[in-house]
Parts: structure tokens; sequence; C-alpha cells
């Protein structure tokens, strides 16, 4: 356990990647919204994308995390399985602290009218309809998806090298088109919508976290193999 403690050391020894930057790009993406909302000249809730922009960075730092960190946990003699352990922690650690930060986010919303603009970044009603557990749920599974991905594609790459990467990408991309194609032929869209609002926001991420364990273990698989 000691040893895996020490890998999120290593992973925070840049604080740059797991803290400022994605700090930097929340505080940004609030202060663009807040902007825009304020420039649109009507009265009605305004709701926009902008909070997904730090969530997205965890996709560069899931890259980061095994090209950078990897060879160098693997000179100073740290096993995968401690690395994988020591990695995946330090990410959990911080999509839970993204998770906090957008749920003091939805709070202020909430004490200030939407920043006075009735401008909404972070209290989504969709999101946030299964109280500030299922919000948080929402927010700590995206951002944790996010980083798997990114870990598992740069995983993929260091072990087969980019020609593989792209072969996954695209077929991943043509499965997802083909299940759409059948939804749509069986005329399955009502059902897929009703199944949807049902399970509602906090529903889909817990189902997101089944996705994300098993792209954790499949990653783990593939890189008790891969060479730094």
């Amino acid at each position: 356990m000691q040893r895996t403690l020490n890998v999120v050391r290593l992973q925070l020894i840049n604080k740059n990647t797991f803290i400022w930057v994605p700090l930097i790009v929340l505080a940004a993406s609030v202060a663009v919204s807040v902007l825009i909302y304020a420039m649109i000249p009507v009265d009605t809730p305004k709701y926009g994308g902008g909070g997904q922009a730090p969530l997205w960075i965890f996709f560069a730092i899931g890259l980061s995390a095994m090209n950078f960190t990897f060879p160098f946990s693997q000179a100073i003699s740290i096993t995968r399985r401690e690395f994988f352990l020591g990695t995946m922690l330090t990410a959990t650690l911080a999509s839970a602290l993204m998770g906090v930060l957008f749920l003091i986010g939805g709070g202020i919303e909430k004490l200030t009218n939407g920043y006075g603009v009735n401008g909404w970044v972070f209290y989504l009603p969709w999101v946030w309809e299964a109280g500030p557990a299922g919000a948080f749920v929402t927010f700590f599974t995206l951002a944790q998806f996010f980083f798997v991905v990114g870990f598992a594609s740069a995983n993929i790459y260091k072990r087969w090298g980019a020609v593989v990467v792209t072969v996954v990408s695209v077929g991943i991309a043509l499965v997802l088109v083909g299940l759409m194609y059948l939804v749509g032929r069986l005329e399955l869209w009502d059902e897929v919508g009703a199944a949807i609002a049902t399970l509602g926001a906090a529903g889909l991420a817990l189902w997101g976290l089944v996705l994300v364990a098993v792209m954790m273990a499949i990653s783990y698989r593939v890189l008790r193999r891969t060479t730094p």
C-alpha cells in the first residue's frame, strides 16, 4: 500500500497536470459562460455546456499519466500493478475533487440566481434532479470516464502503436453508429428515451461507473505487457 501511495505522490509531483490546469480551465469556462449569459437579452433561464470543459481535460491528464509517468516509474522499480493502482487512485481523488467543486458551483448559482443573470453552468436541472449526491456521482463519473479513456488510449498506443489506436477508435465509432441504426430500424427510440428518462443522470452515471470498471480491467491487462 505504501508503494501505491508513492505512485500517487509521483503523479502529483507536477501539480499543474492534475490540479492547476483543470482549475484554471474551470474558472475560465465559468467566466466566459457568465459573460455570454449577460449578453443574452432574455429573462428565461440560460443553460450552457461550459462546465464540461474541465472534464474533457481529464482525457489529456489520462494520456500524460501514462505517456510521461509510466516510463519513469519503471526506471525506479515500481511494478506495473503498483503503478496502475496508484494512478487510478490519483484519478479517483482528482475526480472526487472536481465533483465537489461542481457541487460548490451549483450552490453558488442557487444563492446568486445564476450569477445575477439567470445563467447556469453547474446547476443543470436534469443533473440535479436526484439531489446533490446524484449530481456528485454524475460529475465524478464523467471525470473518471474521460481519464480512463485517455489512459487506455495511451496504453494501447504504447503497446501496439498508432495504427491500432486508430483501428480501435474507428471500430468503436462503427459499433455506436451500428447500434443507433439498429435502434432506428426497430423503431425503439421512444423506448430508449423513456429508459434514459427513468434512469436519470444519476442512474446513467452509475452504469457509467460499470463501464469505467470494465475499461480499467482491460487497461490493466494491456499494461502488464506494455514496455516503457
